[in-house]
């Protein structure tokens, strides 16, 4: 090639090339169009303020119990810091199945169906990414947890959102998504006790679902992570009923129970074939969940259920007390039956849940997430988090007391909020 030629080709190419560099222009357009999360949303300007009450992220605000730490730092000091093997500590898998087989009576191989993950949350990905293909349809009850409809699209699959109601308690009903159920529908989630409403399935409610399961042959991704707190009764696995096991993919972890929300340790049970594919696609990502945190998980499950009932105890009177509270303010809220949060109606307002919440945020130093950010269901309503101090509960119920005085001064409430 001459050079005359060479540089009639390097011209061409250059011509051929953009402008300008574009990454966006290279991004997954599932990604590019999913909005960011409607908590964490919120809550990045929650960060940049003072003297603010947040009623808003799911977390404990007890530390996690001194003997769960102390065995991560005897295990850190003994030079325990290697992997694990990708579907976790034998001997923390041993003690899950104990604990399952003894509070739900369910019986789990721990050496092919449980799977240790790094939060419930990368259970809860692994779980649509190892059983749904392209097209792949999955009924989700709203308002829920905010990661399952977008994981359902990272996994190529479509969510298709169902309502439930404050009428019926938010449960979810058989009439609720039999009508979305076609030929495409591969799976069900069901996640109760609920984040954000604390609703909760008896086992009859489970029951009249399961008729609609086996009918459709459809698989059931439940997430339980909230079990142990549950104040009304035991809580009743949608695994325990009869001939369910096998078509349910049984999720939880240590986060919420224990108050261990950044040791990251979850956990999933369910068929050999299940949990195998869900460790192909973990052992791909995440490898294994932090070696020191499943150490401590093991002291967790094996000795700490007193500092779960004593949590679980103190989580119940704030629950009374806000609620009573919220309801004498005339924010009408159903009474959750389990988790740690709190669903009033904002509806009297006249104001949107974004606009209460925004408003509530700026004018009282009050943070609260808006219900739409758990689906269009949860619009008219606000999520509160009861788990803070009681002094904290208190002050927070003075502030959107003023809050809401403040609007009938202005003219802007509703015939729904009583004059305070």
């Amino acid at each position: 090639m001459t050079d005359g030629q060479i540089s009639e080709k390097n011209k061409k190419l250059t011509m051929a090339k953009p402008a300008l560099w574009r990454p966006e222009a290279h991004l997954s357009t599932t990604v590019r169009d999913m909005p960011p999360s409607g908590i964490r949303k919120f809550f990045d300007i929650v960060v940049e303020m003072e003297d603010v009450i947040s009623l808003g992220v799911g977390e404990p605000d007890f530390p996690t119990p001194w003997h769960i730490r102390e065995a991560c730092i005897y295990s850190l000091e003994g030079g325990n810091t290697s992997y694990t093997s990708n579907k976790g500590l034998p001997e923390l898998r041993e003690v899950l199945a104990e604990s399952v087989e003894e509070d739900l009576a369910l019986d789990y191989d721990p050496e092919d169906e449980i799977l240790i993950t790094t939060g419930v949350s990368e259970a809860v990905d692994l779980a649509f990414r190892a059983t749904l293909n392209s097209g792949d349809e999955v009924i989700v009850p709203q308002p829920c947890y905010v990661a399952y409809v977008p994981d359902v699209l990272l996994a190529g699959g479509v969510p298709r959102p169902v309502a439930t109601r404050l009428s019926e308690e938010f449960k979810l009903r058989p009439e609720d998504f039999a009508g979305e159920i076609n030929e495409r529908t591969k799976a069900l989630v069901l996640s109760y006790p609920n984040n954000p409403t604390g609703a909760v399935m008896t086992r009859e409610d489970l029951e009249e679902i399961a008729d609609l399961v086996v009918e459709n042959d459809l698989l059931v991704i439940s997430d339980e992570v909230y079990d142990k707190l549950t104040y009304d009764g035991k809580h009743v696995s949608f695994a325990q009923l009869e001939g369910m096991q096998e078509r349910t993919v049984l999720l939880n972890g240590l986060s919420k129970s224990s108050a261990m929300t950044g040791w990251r340790i979850g956990y999933a049970f369910g068929d050999p074939a299940i949990i195998g594919a869900m460790t192909k696609v973990h052992q791909y990502t995440m490898l294994c969940a932090p070696t020191m945190a499943q150490v401590a998980a093991v002291e967790a499950v094996r000795r700490g259920e007193e500092e779960v009932m004593a949590m679980k105890r103190e989580y119940d009177r704030r629950r009374r007390l806000f609620v009573s509270e919220l309801e004498r303010l005339g924010l009408p809220c159903f009474e959750p039956k389990g988790a740690f949060y709190a669903f009033p109606s904002i509806q009297g307002t006249g104001l949107s849940s974004e606009e209460f919440s925004e408003e509530l945020l700026k004018e009282e130093r009050v943070a609260a997430v808006p219900g739409n950010a758990f689906g269009e269901s949860g619009e008219g309503f606000i999520r509160c988090s009861y788990a803070t101090s009681k002094e904290e509960i208190l002050e927070a119920i003075d502030r959107i007391e003023r809050f809401l005085a403040n609007l009938e001064a202005r003219g802007r409430s509703g015939k729904g909020i009583k004059k305070v």
